[in-house]
């Protein structure tokens, strides 16, 4: 398998238009690196190309859609009850997080 390398990472992060500083290339690098490395140990189990691939954690998995039947819902003043003051419109206001 071929090895990823400092212009390939390049050139990749050029296509997404995210340049990397070469201390963000080093550290893609290594973290691809970990995981040829996790890869390859996976690829020493025994038989392992004779697993087949599962479509979901649980073998016996079964599901019933139910039928989709609309109910009353909780009146919004009585939600916004529950809220401090800070409401505007019907809708609850939190301190700004980002600049």
């Amino acid at each position: 398998m071929q090895k990823f390398t400092k212009e390939m990472v390049d050139d990749y992060a050029d296509k997404l238009l995210i340049g990397l500083t070469p201390e963000e290339n080093k550290m893609v690098l290594d973290e691809f690196e970990i995981i040829d490395s996790n890869i390859d140990i996976i690829n020493q189990i025994p038989n392992i190309e004779k697993v087949e691939p599962m479509t979901h954690a649980l073998d016996d998995f079964v599901y019933e859609l139910r039928e989709d039947v609309p109910e009353e819902s909780i009146p919004i003043e009585d939600l916004l009850a529950n809220c401090d003051d800070a409401t505007v419109d019907g809708e609850v206001e939190v301190p700004r997080m980002v600049g």
